[in-house]
């Protein structure tokens, strides 16, 4: 039994999509990668032209992700504010809190 979305191969668009990133990740130079996605969203815009798409957009997006996300991880790492780093909120600590005033 087929499943929806799968193609003649057996692939759904979420694996076709997953190794082509991987492709791109492995294939592309870092720097190349972030300015490729913006192009692809560029084209995605002019979506309406004969050759250009409206699919370039979340592709665009996805390629430039890519190079984004670790370097918003190295930033916060850098600043200090990693995931291991977060304080509890106000409701979890062992402080007493003042009491409050009703009037």
């Amino acid at each position: 039994m087929k499943l929806p979305g799968a193609s003649s191969k057996g692939r759904s668009f979420r694996t076709r999509l997953r190794r082509m990133l991987v492709h791109v990740r492995r294939r592309v130079p870092p720097g190349l990668r972030l300015v490729l996605g913006l192009l692809l969203i560029c084209g995605g815009i002019l979506g309406f032209l004969p050759i250009l798409g409206f699919w370039m957009i979340p592709l665009g997006f996805a390629v430039a992700m890519l190079d984004l996300v670790p370097l918003y991880r190295a930033g916060l790492r850098r600043a200090g504010i990693g995931a291991g780093s977060r304080p509890l909120p106000e409701e979890e600590t062992d402080e007493p809190h003042p009491p409050s005033e009703n009037r």
